[in-house]
């Protein structure tokens, strides 16, 4: 996993007061059924956290990254 997005899932799993493989679980829950898993609020603390840690992947990145 890529070393700025595992940080701002971890900060995240921080500030809803959880652990990360509980957030992971979360996220991949609603995926499997569609839906998307945050809130506007969370979406507003994510971004703040992607620009501290700065994170500039995107979804579209996901099929062009690759392992080293």
């Amino acid at each position: 996993m890529e070393k700025n997005l595992l940080k701002v899932l971890k900060g995240l799993a921080e500030y809803l007061d959880m652990s990360l493989g509980d957030l992971v679980e979360g996220i991949t829950l609603h995926a499997l059924e569609g839906r998307a898993p945050f809130s506007e609020e969370t979406l507003d603390k994510i971004a703040q956290l992607k620009s501290v840690y700065g994170l500039t992947l995107t979804a579209e990145d996901a099929h062009r990254l690759v392992d080293r």
